[in-house]
């Protein structure tokens, strides 16, 4: 996952001019400007009423302390009202919700999408329950599909071909994938390598603010394996959860999907070409339920495999991480590969939080069919419960955006040129799912 809740002053000035909305008693501006302006004070004001509803927020502190200070005031029901208000005014500007083809129409998209979201938000937090394709549809602009369960079989007992032996599947699969557990005392040199690395890829195909950088540090007692907490001016804090051990391989993925070319080059392109360049105040705040992070968590998992190709993750995994850790290389190609498949189990996760967030089975029913359907320990199995407790349907947009992401990317063809330049357009434009669809 990504970003943080920090602010700076860059947009101090664009600002003070513009804001003149208040967010339970505002009156209709003309302009996309003065919406944008609006909507970063409701949106925040919002932020105010969930804790880690704003995953970042770079802008001017001014606005913040106003929402802040009216947020004591605003009711649920009335910022629902000023919700779809907005919305209203914004889509006047869309095209009638096809694909924008003007900048304006595409910011207006943007906003109106957005502001789908938030409505949907606050209707869960008024307490209305939505089945789990009704609430990713509503927060993320994506209605996802439920396979039967029974419909990966076919790919579990490909898996369990790769690891013969006694006991069940999820068992054997963790006893051989521990073997390149990371060692704790090894594990900030690898994962500053594996950055580095993900770094030097991305620089040498997408141009970065000079002065981009990132704090790693190492955290506990998280429903998450990763987190990038975006502070504004090109700078990140990525944390790494080490409640459970670390695996070699999610060196390469949390270095990229975190890192680069996902969160932080996401976050860091969007302030310059939108917020600072284009003056756009909506992208001074990330609404962590929104389309925007369908867009950011399927383009940073999408990243792994932009820049890692083919067999060069095996390759840097093999050469240089393995040897930092001091794991042994000896299988790590049958390692890989089965990093590679079990992600497409994702669907299953999809499913069974679905019905456990429906009421339909417990946590010991769900624990086992994760167990059973995503291969994990049952310690793993339990921390994926956790993050479904906690995010719900924001689930979908590892694997769902990931496919949808790298269809969109692959196709302007092979070269990876082409490849690349099509990732930094999605990074650094107004991009919505139904973007994606349109290609």
């Amino acid at each position: 996952m990504r970003t943080m809740r920090t602010m700076r002053t860059v947009f101090a000035g664009l600002m003070a001019l513009a804001l003149t909305a208040c967010t339970t008693t505002s009156q209709p501006q003309p302009g996309l400007g003065a919406i944008a302006d609006e909507y970063l004070l409701l949106q925040l004001t919002i932020g105010e009423k969930e804790a880690g509803y704003i995953d970042a927020y770079y802008g001017d502190p001014a606005i913040q302390q106003r929402a802040r200070a009216e947020a004591g005031a605003a009711t649920l029901e009335g910022l629902s009202e000023h919700v779809v208000a907005l919305e209203t005014r914004a889509s006047r500007f869309a095209d009638d919700g096809a694909a924008g083809t003007t900048w304006d129409e595409r910011r207006a998209r943007f906003l109106a999408a957005q502001l789908v979201a938030a409505r949907t938000r606050l209707r869960m937090l008024r307490g209305e329950t939505l089945s789990f394709a009704d609430e990713a549809q509503g927060l993320f602009g994506v209605r996802p599909a439920l396979a039967d369960l029974s419909s990966f079989d076919p790919l579990i007992a490909r898996i369990d071909r790769l690891v013969p032996g006694d006991g069940p599947l999820w068992q054997r699969l963790d006893t051989f994938q521990s073997r390149f557990d990371i060692p704790a005392d090894r594990l900030k040199p690898v994962m500053d390598a594996a950055i580095a690395e993900c770094r030097r890829r991305t620089l040498v195909r997408i141009a970065l603010p000079e002065r981009e950088r990132f704090e790693l540090a190492l955290v506990s007692d998280k429903p998450w394996g990763a987190y990038n907490y975006y502070q504004g001016d090109a700078r990140s804090k990525i944390e790494v959860n080490t409640d459970l051990p670390v695996r070699l391989e999610k060196a390469i993925d949390f270095g990229c999907h975190e890192g680069y070319p996902g969160h932080h080059v996401y976050n860091a392109l969007l302030e310059r070409e939108l917020a600072v360049r284009r003056g756009w105040s909506e992208y001074s705040v990330y609404p962590l339920y929104s389309p925007q992070s369908f867009i950011a968590e399927g383009s940073a998992n999408y990243g792994i495999e932009l820049a890692f190709p083919g067999d060069e993750a095996l390759v840097f995994n093999r050469d240089v991480l393995a040897p930092l850790a001091g794991i042994p290389a000896e299988g790590i190609d049958r390692y890989v590969e089965l990093g590679k498949l079990t992600p497409k189990l994702r669907g299953a996760q999809y499913t069974i939080a679905a019905r456990f967030l429906a009421g339909q089975i417990g946590e010991s029913e769900a624990v086992a069919l994760l167990q059973r359907y995503t291969l994990a320990s049952p310690e793993r199995a339990a921390q994926s419960l956790r993050f479904i407790k906690s995010y719900r349907s924001y689930i979908i947009n590892y694997g769902l955006g990931l496919d949808m992401v790298r269809e969109d990317v692959e196709a302007t063809g092979t070269a990876p040129g082409d490849r690349w330049r099509r990732m930094e357009q999605l990074l650094s434009e107004p991009t919505l799912p139904s973007d994606l669809k349109a290609r």
